[in-house]
Parts: C-alpha cells; structure tokens; sequence
C-alpha cells in the first residue's frame, strides 16, 4: 500500500507537535492542504487553476465538473509535464515517443494513458536487480477517493493469500471482514477455496486464470458457488454474493497476560480515515489496563495516510520521547529543494472531534502508552506508511522489535493529482526520520524470524508469530526456534492478493 499524509477536508484534519515547538495544522476543514513548521506553502492541490482539456472519449472526464473537450494529446502532455515536474527520479525518464499506438488508442483512453505513465517511469534498476520504480501508478480519482477516505469497497469481504509463491497454490483465507457477506456465511481465516463456479483456483491453468480473478474480485451482486475445505472437515459449498463492504482496520485488539507481563495485541489492516477513531479507542483501553507490552500486528497492513502512522507512533512512543522530534521529512527531487527544507512532520498528538457534517471543530488529546520497547509483526505484505512506523520509532530510540519477515521495503511516497477523472502518483519523496535515515528499500529485516500461521486464529497465543513474540519478550535475547510458523516452506510464505496500489504511502487523496 502507499503512504501520504492527508486527505481532502472533513475529519482528514489534524494537529500536529511542531518540530521547532510551533504549532503544526495538517490540513483543516474542507480544504485539504497541509501547512507545516514554519512554512505557508500547502501541500499541492488537486483543483487545477483552469478548466481540464480532455479527451472526449476518456470515461471518467465526466466525473469533473470543469473541463473541455480536448483530445489524447492533451492529456498526454499533461501528464509528461506532471511527471517532469514532480517525479522523485525525473532525471531518468526515457526517451517515448507519445505518438506511438500504444499510447494512442481513442477506443481506450485510460489505458493509453497508463501505458503513456508507465513508459516514463525510470527504467534502472537497483543493486539487487529489482526495479527502481515499481510503485508508481494511475487509478479512477472517483475510485481511489471512495477507496481512503470511506473504507469502502465492493466485494465478499475476503482477504485472500496465495500460500505458495509458484502454481499450484493453496488460496486461503487470511482474515474475513466483520459483517461482511463472508463472515455471514461462516468463513474463516485459514479456510482454503478449491473452486469458484466450477474453475480450479489453484493457479494449474494459466489460460483460466484470468476469469478466476475475475471471479475472486466481482464486479457485481450476481451469486458465486465456493468450494471451500478446512482442516478437519469436509468440503464444503458456499454461495456468496458481492455487497459494499466497510472496511475495519483496527481488526482486533485485546489485553491478556502472559508470562509477568500485561499484554496488548493490536491487528491493524489499513491507515485509512476510518483508522482514527478504532486506534484512538483501542489504545485508551490499553492504558487503563496498565499494559506494558504492546505487540503491534502490521503483517498484512500495506500502508496509507502518514498522518495515522504519525499518530500511532506518538501514542505508542508518547511525548517524552516525541516531542519536537521528527516523525519524517521528505525529500523531494532538486527541482523542489524548498519542500524539502520546510516538510519536516512531527509526531501529530491531537485527534480530530468532527461535528455533524464531518469538519474537525474540535481536537483533543491523544491517550499514550509511552513505550520504550515495541514488538511489530511483519511479513512482505508489510509495506510503506507501515515501514514508517518502524522507521519513526527508531529514529526516537524505541526499541523496535520486528518478528516475522522482511517488509517489503518502500521508504517512497508522493501528493498524488488528478486530471480528468484519473489520478497519476509518480513516487515524489523519500521519507526519512529523526536520525536522517531512510534507506530501507531491501525492506526491514526481521529480529525474529516467523511465517503466517494460518492454522490459528489471529490474537491465539500459540498462533506462530504472535507466539514467538510473546517468546522472545520473556526471553529478550533469544528467539523461538519451533513453531508453526516456523515449520513452513519458504516458498509457502506466499503473498496477499490486493492490488498494488494499496501498498504506499501519499500526502493526500487528489
């Protein structure tokens, strides 16, 4: 997923420490722009300063209320001088010729967009033969804003993870979405899907897999039979229909004891607006009950609003350790050295109280747990806005504790801006904390090495990363060497099947 700080008004606002003890507001009312510490430039704006040329076959210029009949032209040099201007890696685009037929197809405006985007991301790669850029991406605005700011979405409620790398695979249940069609209908994590409608999912036929996915992501509310298998039971066939699902990204939280300590477990899926109000409750409970360990579960979180990792980690760190310190500072390409001066964000310690229409009016004190040891589960699903809380709390010396596997390794974030009913997010900035350090692109290595355990519940103590953090807090400088987890075949590691356009960080929703 991505990272970015803010969204377009209502309860997106929030209040910030400064880090030269100035007051910070990041973004208030409906406006949707962030001023920050010592500065008056807003972040950019999604509303352009004239009326949008686009091209009259593009689908989705309709969804903008000023624009004019332009052509694919237009929109294609909009787009290069975007990115020009904007992109972290500017000085590597290529050479592409606009005019070629790929990216010049009436029939499909969006997708010779895309591709048009695509072709000016820098070609070079890295030291380990990755892509440098693999995350810039263009997305529906009307899509993408429904997506972040609403939790919102269409489907069963399903987060599905391919439990092998390679075919044929294991398509299992890793976590069901609270009052969701899917749990209505009895599935749980760990359960595995044979069939969709008759097709074989397991990846065995290429040719099929297309119309499989199809299936898995539907479009509409037409019924789907679902063979689905659990450990120790029969199969099973279950008839699913799609339904506008809200998303709940604090999944659970609980406080147990275990071993002379009180603990506090907390699965969060999604830096989402909706975000706010569920980590704010969560850690209030956990400081009534006096907790001193938390251990933070981010295994299959892929990012989001900065300004909610901004908040979690003041909450979990407090504000002896926070204060004027930096939660991160991007670093913008030498065309914006100004930006990069003034953005430094601190660790935001005020939540927003909206009134009845949405819009913050009031604030109030976020609850902390003032931690100096954290222990975060992680996997390669782990990604960008998450790998921030890490890299946040380290640069203010909490002791972070990483159990699991390597995240996988986006420090990059961007504004993102919208054009005609499309939004374009080249990488804009490199985010680095109060240490100056920002170099986790190979990801965050574990300290405790631990798969996925879907064979138990989520918060099961003997569920194999949760125990082996749980392990490795009463015994500090040693790990769990047997468990479930740690039992799997690495290719049976596997990966959570999203999009991946829902693992990044960003400033704000355009």
């Amino acid at each position: 997923m991505n990272r970015y700080w803010h969204g377009n008004g209502k309860t997106f606002a929030q209040t910030s420490v400064a880090i030269l003890s100035t007051a910070v507001l990041v973004g208030c009312g409906g406006g949707g722009s962030t001023t920050l510490a010592g500065s008056s430039t807003p972040a950019p704006s999604s509303t352009p300063s004239a009326s949008q040329m686009c091209a009259a076959n593009n689908p989705y210029r309709h969804d903008v209320a000023d624009h004019q009949i332009g052509t694919l032209n237009d929109e294609k040099s909009w787009v290069k001088n975007y990115v020009n201007d904007a992109y972290l890696w500017y000085q590597d685009i290529p050479a592409v010729d606009a005019n070629a037929s790929k990216y010049s197809d009436n029939n499909d405006v969006y997708g010779s967009l895309d591709n048009y985007f695509q072709a000016l991301k820098s070609p070079l790669i890295t030291a380990s033969g990755a892509k440098k850029d693999k995350f810039s991406f263009t997305y529906p605005t009307k899509k993408w804003q429904q997506l972040f700011a609403s939790g919102g979405g269409f489907g069963y409620g399903i987060q599905w993870k391919q439990s092998r790398t390679t075919a044929p695979w294991q398509l299992q249940v890793a976590y069901v979405t609270p009052n969701s069609p899917a749990e209505k209908a009895g599935i749980q994590r760990g359960d595995t899907l044979k069939m969709i409608d008759g097709l074989i999912v397991d990846g065995s036929n290429p040719a099929l897999q297309e119309q499989v996915d199809a299936l898995l992501s539907p479009s509409n509310s037409i019924a789907h039979n679902l063979v689905i298998t659990r450990t120790g039971s029969s199969d099973r066939t279950v008839s699913l229909s799609a339904d506008n699902i809200s998303l709940t990204p604090v999944l659970l939280s609980k406080t147990f004891s275990n071993n002379n300590s009180q603990i506090a477990y907390l699965v969060f899926n999604e830096h989402i607006a909706t975000a706010e109000q569920g980590l704010n409750t969560a850690i209030a409970q956990f400081k009534s009950a006096n907790v001193d360990t938390l251990v933070l579960d981010l295994r299959y979180n892929g990012g989001g609003y900065l300004y909610i990792a901004s908040m979690l980690s003041y909450m979990i760190a407090g504000p002896a350790a926070t204060t004027n310190k930096i939660f991160e500072q991007s670093v913008y390409n030498n065309k914006r050295a100004a930006e990069t001066t003034k953005d430094k964000v601190g660790f935001i310690n005020t939540s927003c109280l909206p009134d009845a229409s949405g819009y913050c009016t009031k604030y109030e004190a976020l609850p902390t747990l003032n931690l100096k040891k954290v222990f975060i589960l992680t996997s390669a699903s782990t990604c960008s806005a998450s790998e921030s809380i890490i890299n946040g709390l380290r640069g203010v010396d909490v002791d972070v504790q990483i159990i699991g596997n390597t995240t996988c390794g986006k420090p990059y974030g961007f504004y993102g801006k919208s054009n005609c009913g499309i939004s374009y997010f080249p990488m804009e900035f490199q985010g680095f904390n109060n240490k100056g350090f920002g170099d986790f692109a190979d990801g965050f290595t574990p300290t405790c090495q631990a798969n996925d355990d879907l064979s138990k519940p989520l918060g099961d103590i003997t569920e194999g990363m949760l125990a082996a953090a749980l392990y490795r807090n009463a015994n500090p400088s040693a790990c769990l060497t047997s468990n479930n987890a740690l039992n799997l075949n690495p290719q049976d590691k596997g990966k959570l099947l999203r999009p991946t356009v829902l693992e990044n960080k960003f400033w704000n929703t355009p």
